[in-house]
């Protein structure tokens, strides 16, 4: 059984794919409406908020930092933020790259087993693999990914849910999507 696996990577490649194509979408939007790159990574929903570059570097680091937890994994460290789409395309798929070669086995199936890891304050958690990928590893991903949609909707990019569940049109029954 590969649970910890199907509950994981297939969800973080998703919606990296999906973040990847709306990162294009707003690079051709910024250039039809004279909004430059380096507005784009620097854009934040908040003055308390991390800014768009720093978003998809969380959405990448999180996306693997369950890998060293559960796996034992070596990942890439991305210790700043890109300064451009390319950068922040880069990032995307040198992640993507790690979770294609995931094997499934490698995140294991005992989903009572014991994972701890500690936080840069000094916060330390204990738990079962089970409550880590629910309660930590899901939750942090999904922040991230969607502070990035939003701050790319904050900018005017005409992004809606669609582009963010893209992978989604694989499943859809033929002849049921609305007409345009």
């Amino acid at each position: 059984m590969t649970m910890l696996y199907d509950l994981t990577v297939p969800a973080w490649q998703n919606g990296l794919r999906a973040l990847s194509g709306e990162l294009s979408r707003a690079r051709v939007w910024g250039e039809e409406n004279g909004i430059g790159e380096l507005q784009f990574a620097v854009a934040r929903l908040a003055r308390d908020m991390f800014p768009l570059a720093s978003q998809v570097r969380f959405t990448c680091v999180q996306a693997l930092q369950p890998l060293v937890r559960l796996a034992d994994a070596e990942v890439p460290e991305f210790a700043e933020d890109a300064v451009d789409f390319a950068g922040m395309q880069e990032q995307i798929a040198a992640t993507l790259a790690v979770l294609d070669a995931v094997d499934p086995a490698a995140l294991g199936s005992d989903l009572d087993r014991a994972v701890s890891f500690p936080l840069p304050n000094g916060m330390i958690f204990d738990m079962r693999a089970f409550d880590y990928v629910r309660d930590w590893a899901q939750p942090q991903f999904a922040f991230h990914r969607t502070a990035a949609y939003a701050v790319l909707r904050h900018m005017g990019v005409p992004l809606g849910k669609a582009d963010y569940v893209s992978y989604m049109m694989r499943y859809l029954r033929p002849g049921t999507a609305p007409a345009a």
